[in-house]
């Protein structure tokens, strides 16, 4: 199997710019369970909100606000990842949704 990019997509919401990457990988990510290799960011004003990625050897996390904590993720399905990186940017830009631009 090769990869194939599964999302490549980049949207702006007013001062805020998300971006995400997904491709099914022929084996998993080094310290993952799964065959995606991803990376969700949003950032406003050139500072990161958040950012869910699976860095080879770091597994799965994600970095929160602008000192860019990082937090384990636990990956169950791509549908949960891109729902919980989607509730995170409405939590962290301040309750916006895809209605607001």
């Amino acid at each position: 199997m090769e990869t194939q990019l599964v999302i490549k997509d980049r949207v702006r919401k007013g001062d805020a710019l998300i971006e995400r990457v997904v491709w099914v990988v022929p084996a998993p990510v080094r310290g993952c369970s799964h065959r995606f290799k991803y990376r969700l960011y949003c950032g406003q004003n050139g500072a990161t909100v958040v950012r869910y990625d699976n860095e080879s050897g770091k597994g799965d996390h994600r970095h929160l606000g602008k000192n860019e904590r990082q937090q384990a993720y636990l990956f169950t399905t791509l549908e949960q990842l891109i729902m919980d990186f989607e509730a995170d940017v409405i939590r962290l830009l301040g309750g916006k949704d895809e209605s607001d631009h």
